[in-house]
Formats: C-alpha cells, structure tokens, sequence
C-alpha cells in the first residue's frame, strides 16, 4: 500500500480528506498525528514544515502532498474509483473548484476563527473578529441554499470534490453558527452529508475526541 495518511479524526481539513479515499475507495495506511507531542509534530513537520495536516505520502511515486484540496485533486487524477470528484467537462470542475473555495474559505476557516478565539485566555480574545467570521458563515449559508435547494448535491446529483469540502465545515459550523429555518435549504444537504456512507464513517472515527471541540 503506497498511500500514507498523516492526519487527525477530530481535524475538519483531514475529514475532508478521508471523505474523497472513502468515496474512491482508496487504500492507505492511516497515521494519526498528536501535534501536542513533540516528536510526532517533529515527524509531520519533516513531510511538510508547515507542520499542518492533512499529508498524504505516496511512496511508490516518492511523492508528498499537503492541503486538502490538492490530496483530493491528486486522488481523482491518480486513483479516481466510481467517484469521480472532479468533473470530466472542464465548465462544471471549474464550478466545483469555486464552490470548494467557498466551503474552504468562508465557512471553515472562519469557523475555526470563531473554535480558535474560544481557546484564548479571556483578555486575548476578538469579538469583532468573532462576528466578523460568522457574518462570513450566515452569508455563505445563504449562497450555498440557494445551490442546493432543488439539488442532493452542490453539482446536481453528482458527489464531488465540493461536497467533500462541504461536509466538515457545515457539520462544525452549525455548532458555531447554528443552521435555522432561515437556511432550511443547507441544514436539510447537512443532513444528507451526514448520511453519506463516507462522511458517516469519518464522524464515527472522530466521535471519541468530540469533546474536545469547544463549546
């Protein structure tokens, strides 16, 4: 098995990641990473000295990725399986890669702007950033109803990289930014992600360090 997986269950990014082997039916040999251990941040930080997970090495190419966007570009390329996360017409990838962008940069990473203020000592923390992240979230909401209202997925009825995306960040920015009624489009596609063979398998390996997302 030439496929190495560094990561951690609780992590969004790396969810992201296991969602696309799942869906390509991929091998790998899952490594988890405890940054908060020394010589295991050390190891991670000798693939990639960004010291941040998800790395995927591939060694019979001698090759090591990091970022989740590109692991899952490199899997529909090199090992696609039934799935096929980025779409053959160049048009529609083009349109999974924007959505992708959306999901990644205003909804999880101001979802863990908001996680992240709540780990700071009191007198450290950023409420004005804190709001400014979660108006971010409730207008990403609003464009991702009006995507998915007459759709199962972000691209119709195909499950792609985009949904991928998707799947962690709405799951943990519902717990920040909660999903009501007025966004009654994207909390009913959270819930079909959470049906999902392949999302559901990530949050049952993720279950046992849940507590120690912040609340």
């Amino acid at each position: 098995m030439s496929f190495t997986l560094h990561y951690h269950p609780l992590s969004s990014y790396c969810m992201k990641v296991l969602i696309a082997l799942y869906e390509t039916e991929t091998p790998f040999t899952p490594r988890l990473v405890d940054l908060s251990d020394p010589e295991q941040r050390a190891a991670l930080c000798k693939l990639w000295p960004i010291g941040k997970f998800p790395v995927l090495r591939d060694d019979a190419a001698d090759l090591t990725l990091a970022e989740s966007t590109t692991i899952i570009e490199y899997l529909a390329q090199h090992h696609p399986g039934t799935t096929a996360l980025i779409p053959s017409d160049p048009d529609r990838a083009r349109e999974v890669r924007m959505f992708d962008r959306l999901f990644d940069l205003y909804v999880h990473n101001q979802m863990q702007k908001i996680t992240g203020d709540k780990l700071r000592p009191a007198d450290q923390r950023d409420p004005f950033g804190v709001a400014q992240a979660a108006a971010q979230i409730e207008t990403a909401y609003t464009m991702v109803d009006d995507q998915v209202r007459a759709s199962t997925w972000v691209m119709g009825e195909s499950f792609t990289l985009a949904d991928c995306a998707a799947a962690p960040a709405l799951f943990y920015a519902d717990k920040c930014v909660p999903l009501t009624a007025r966004h009654a489009a994207t909390r009913a596609y959270l819930g079909r992600l959470v049906a999902r063979p392949s999302f559901a398998r990530a949050l049952a390996e993720a279950q046992p360090y849940f507590s120690l997302f912040p609340s």
